[in-house]
This record gives C-alpha cells, sequence and structure tokens, in this order.
C-alpha cells in the first residue's frame, strides 16, 4: 500500500510539472503595453515561487522511497527509477523558469532604464529649447551677446552617453519584439525633437559667433578711430598753440 501510495504521488507530481511547464514556458507571449511586460514578470515571479516550494515536497518522496527501498528492496528499486525521471524533470523545470524569470526580470529593467534616459534627455533638449529662446531679441551689446553665446555652447556640450543608451536599449528591446510599437513611437518623437532642436542651436550658436565677430571689429575700428582723432587733435593743438599758419601745415592736417 505504502508503494502504491508513493507511485500515485509521483504520477501527480510529474502531472503537476507537465502543467506548470505548459502555463509557464510553453504559451507564446507579445508584450505589446508595459501592463502586459509587468504582469508577465510577476506572474513568471509567482511561478518560480511556487515550483521552489514544490521542492519540499520532492524532498518528502524522495525520503519515504529511499526509506521504503531498505524494507522492501523490489519495490522501492522500481519507485527509485521512477523517482530518478521525476527529480531530473523538476530540475530541469526550475532551471527553465528561473531562467525564464531572469530574463523577463532584465527586459522589465531594460524598459525601465530605457524611461529613465528619455527623461534626462527629453529634460535637457527641454533646457536647450529655453537657452536658445533666449539668445532671441538681444540687445546689440558685446557683453550680453557673449554671455548668450557661452550660456549656450555649455548647454551643448552634452556628452552624447544618454543618446547612445536609448539607441541601444531601444533596440534591444525592439528586436525582441518587446513593446517594440511604443518604444518605436517614443523614439521617432525623441529622435525628431532633439535633430529639429540641435540644428537650431546650432544655426543659434554659428549666428552668435558671427554677430561677436562683427561686434569685436567693429569695437576695434572705432578704437583705432578715437586713437586717431585724439592723436590728431592733440596735433593740431599744438599747431594752434604755436600759432602756426594752415598753409604750413601738412596736406591732412589742412
Amino acid at each position: 500500500e505504502k508503494a502504491v501510495n508513493l507511485k500515485k504521488d509521483l504520477a501527480e507530481m510529474q502531472e503537476w510539472m507537465t502543467q506548470a511547464e505548459e502555463e509557464y514556458l510553453e504559451k507564446d507571449f507579445e508584450y505589446k503595453s508595459p501592463e502586459e511586460l509587468e504582469n508577465a514578470v510577476e506572474e513568471m515571479k509567482r511561478a518560480k515561487e511556487d515550483v521552489l516550494q514544490k521542492e519540499v515536497r520532492v524532498k518528502i518522496l524522495k525520503d519515504s522511497i529511499k526509506l521504503l527501498a531498505t524494507k522492501v528492496p523490489s519495490s522501492g528499486h522500481d519507485l527509485a527509477t521512477e523517482l530518478n525521471v521525476v527529480l531530473e524533470n523538476y530540475q530541469l523545470l526550475c532551471n527553465r523558469i528561473r531562467g525564464k524569470c531572469h530574463t523577463l526580470e532584465e527586459v522589465w529593467s531594460c524598459w525601465i532604464e530605457l524611461l529613465q534616459y528619455l527623461d534626462l534627455e527629453t529634460a535637457w533638449l527641454n533646457n536647450l529649447e529655453e537657452r536658445v529662446l533666449m539668445t532671441e531679441n538681444l540687445p546689440d551689446k558685446l557683453d550680453v551677446v557673449n554671455d548668450a553665446l557661452e550660456s549656450l555652447e555649455s548647454v551643448l556640450r552634452h556628452p552624447a552617453d544618454n543618446r547612445t543608451q536609448i539607441r541601444e536599449l531601444g533596440q534591444t528591446l525592439i528586436d525582441g519584439g518587446i513593446l517594440d510599437d511604443i518604444i518605436s513611437e517614443k523614439l521617432e518623437a525623441f529622435n525628431a525633437h532633439y535633430e529639429e532642436l540641435s540644428h537650431l542651436a546650432v544655426s543659434r550658436q554659428i549666428a552668435l559667433e558671427q554677430q561677436l565677430q562683427t561686434m569685436r571689429e567693429t569695437d576695434h575700428m572705432l578704437q583705432v578711430l578715437q586713437e586717431n582723432l585724439v592723436d590728431l587733435d592733440r596735433q593740431l593743438t599744438s599747431y594752434l598753440t604755436d600759432r602756426v599758419d594752415a598753409f604750413q601745415m601738412p596736406q591732412e592736417a589742412q
């Protein structure tokens, strides 16, 4: 009777493992929304806990069959053979479910990381847009234009590492068919915004550099002219002081 019950327990255990494999490992999952992906992660975590909890039952079966084998060798030998199959299948099921759980957790982590990088770069783009707007309608003053240019250039020096991460994370998920529609839409919108704004910012940077160069050249010309006028004034004053007749002066002084 003991052997019959153990044989029945082994059969039930094998049946449960077959059902678990069909439910958790053989279904085709499509993750088209973050909610579906998150639900799949939580379900696989529960599956992993459920499978690992069966380890106690497997150990009890193993100990019971060993004990029976010492008392009734013939029955114990047959059950031990079935037990080995169950143990092998159980270990395989544990490994596969742990692997799938880990994979889904990594995918979810990848999605969250992508959102974080998108938030960071969107904040940077908003800052860049603000700096570009600040360069419009500037007063025609050298220091004001120079400060605006330096402020814009400081934002444009933003490293490209985050955008590289966004591209790689997004492509990884899309290649796996995970949230591909949502991610493609997000990346397309982000890239379009980035390209438009970065081109505008660079154009404004070039315009400010040219404006600054023109202002510096004009300032330099005015300075030279001012110095020449001072020299001429000094020279004319000396002529007047010395009562020099105008026709005795050099042509340029006349």
